[in-house]
């Protein structure tokens, strides 16, 4: 039986902030997009319910499907935490209320409605995988607010090469240097809030006057990288 591709992601601009959700679903004939949005959010939301939406939609039922997804939140959640979750009223181990429990419950639900069997296979995002950077691009801009068009049609006039699941190797290397830079002693934190730039000492700090608001920050590792970002920022 033909299989269905699916590739979804979220974000959200601010962590609570405002969220945006994307995905493709496709099969050998034909494709659709999907997005959406809310006002105040967070990441791994976003990340659910591109996930929801995409299954609840997605034809054929008992066609296999393979969701593709930057979200080990997501997939561990689905394929591992859930069945502890239900047999467990919906607490953690540790007898906390399970987060975003709705939405865990919703994708529960639309996984069980498809017969067909379901692969979750985790994709690195922002390294160049077509489907992916794409599904970003939709989410990031519904939660930015920035008009996109939707694709519905013909697999044959779609231009995404979904097919395609090869990274780019600058992209990759970047993200490295990116991840490797995360690991570095803090100099400072520079934030601009309001069109207020300010310098804090700490994370905390920083975190604090960002935290919900639409805002610019960033993480200098010396001096001069401080005067750098406050000119970037100005």
């Amino acid at each position: 039986m033909e299989k269905i591709t699916i590739f979804t992601d979220g974000a959200s601009k601010g962590n609570p902030g405002r969220g945006g959700w994307g995905a493709i679903v496709a099969n050998s004939e034909n494709v659709f997009e999907l997005g959406g949005r809310e006002q105040h959010t967070t990441n791994n939301r976003m990340e659910l319910k591109g996930a929801v939406e995409a299954l609840v939609h997605a034809p054929h039922k008992d066609a296999p499907a393979t969701v593709y997804t930057d979200s080990r939140y997501v997939i561990n959640g689905i394929t591992k935490w859930v069945k502890g979750w239900e047999a467990n009223g919906w607490v953690t181990q540790n007898k906390k209320p399970v987060l975003n429990r709705d939405l865990w419950e919703q994708l529960v639900s639309a996984v069980r409605d498809r017969s067909g069997k379901i692969a979750w296979e985790y994709v690195g995002g922002h390294v160049g995988i077509v489907g992916n950077e794409r599904v970003d691009e939709i989410a990031s801009n519904f939660a930015e607010e920035i008009p996109v068009t939707l694709y519905s049609g013909p697999a044959s006039a779609y231009t995404v090469a979904i097919g395609d699941i090869s990274l780019d190797q600058g992209k990759q290397k970047q993200k490295s240097e990116s991840s490797a830079r995360s690991k570095l002693k803090a100099y400072s934190y520079i934030s601009k809030v309001d069109g207020v730039i300010k310098v804090h000492k700490t994370w905390g700090e920083c975190e604090a006057r960002v935290k919900g608001k639409a805002a610019r920050f960033k993480k200098a590792t010396s001096s001069a990288e401080e005067t750098q970002i406050i000119r970037q920022f100005s």
